[in-house]
């Protein structure tokens, strides 16, 4: 049972994040911000936050603010009201699953998850965060939690999810998913800190503006940094 912090930056020395071409100076600024965090910012409240923050967004919403500009947060086109509801466990409802998805900041462990969420937006360019396990786990280790499935899709499988679908590293069941997912390098799928990583930057190695190319693959077309 669980896993430790060494053993997780030895399996997978790279942490990938994905966010929209062009943040890299909004990140300098105000770090990685979970939505939550984000709508904390822009000083959204009332309805309009509540649509963004606690309901499904069918396609990615632009919000903005006379001081800060504009931010775009991502669709949540992967996941089905219909389809959640009956696999939440706690007494979650959807609305509260998205509430908790939004405070949340993501990570993904492989390069090959990193190119199938490319692929889930295959006419837009991305800047692409890849962050030194070893340093950021030093840095927010106590903060962390992890994930054996992709908590922001119920397609083409919805897997029940609840309250204890994050935990902790000491009491993720590391082996269990090795096991059922054929493998180390597949037994973690999201690594997760609550609302926000701020200093994100200094923990970046490289940053680069990537696109697909004709054959679905991942090609670099500017490194922001180091520049």
């Amino acid at each position: 049972m669980g896993i430790t912090l060494k053993q997780i930056a030895e399996i997978h020395p790279v942490l990938y994040h994905m966010a929209e071409e062009g943040i890299w100076p909004s990140l300098k600024k105000h770090g990685l911000l979970s939505t939550t965090a984000l709508l904390d910012l822009f000083e959204y409240s009332g309805e309009k936050r509540i649509e963004i923050e606690e309901t499904r967004r069918p396609k990615g919403v632009e919000i903005k603010h006379p001081k800060h500009g504009k931010a775009f947060i991502r669709d949540q086109k992967p996941m089905h009201d219909s389809k959640l509801a009956p696999r939440l466990g706690n007494d979650l409802t959807p609305r509260d699953w998205y509430k908790i998805l939004n405070g949340k900041v993501f990570f993904w462990l492989t390069a090959e998850r990193l190119h199938t969420l490319m692929n889930a937006y295959p006419n837009r360019n991305h800047l692409v965060l890849e962050v030194d396990t070893v340093g950021f786990l030093k840095k927010y280790g106590d903060k962390v939690l992890l994930t054996p499935l992709n908590t922001g899709s119920t397609s083409p499988m919805a897997h029940p999810r609840g309250l204890d679908s994050f935990l902790p590293p000491e009491r993720y069941p590391f082996e269990e998913n090795k096991r059922k997912k054929g493998g180390a390098s597949k037994a973690i799928v999201e690594l997760t800190v609550d609302n926000s990583v701020p200093d994100i930057c200094k923990l970046t190695t490289r940053a680069t503006h990537r696109t697909l190319d004709k054959n679905g693959k991942s090609r670099i077309i500017e490194v922001v940094y180091p520049a």
